[in-house]
């Protein structure tokens, strides 16, 4: 039996799919979006990704959205408190 390849961050379940251009942009986007971002109120970098441009810190419980993939720098755009 041949060992499976072992592919570098979350692309593997693409295997050979798709082309490595797309495959590697999207590990990119996914690496952001799932990595912990720096709290626009409390400062912590506690805040997780609900869904696409909705964040929660889940130091202060605060919401509030921003871009799709991660949290810009631009200060809390909209609270949803």
């Amino acid at each position: 039996m041949a060992e499976t390849a072992k592919h570098s961050k979350a692309i593997g379940r693409y295997g050979t799919r798709y082309g490595r251009r797309n495959r590697n942009k999207v590990a990119l986007i996914e690496v952001e979006q799932k990595k912990k971002h720096k709290c626009p109120k409390c400062g912590y970098a506690k805040v997780k990704r609900l869904s696409a441009g909705i964040w929660e810190c889940s130091n202060c419980s605060a919401k509030f959205t921003s871009r799709a993939y991660t949290v810009s720098k631009v200060q809390a755009i909209k609270s949803l408190e």
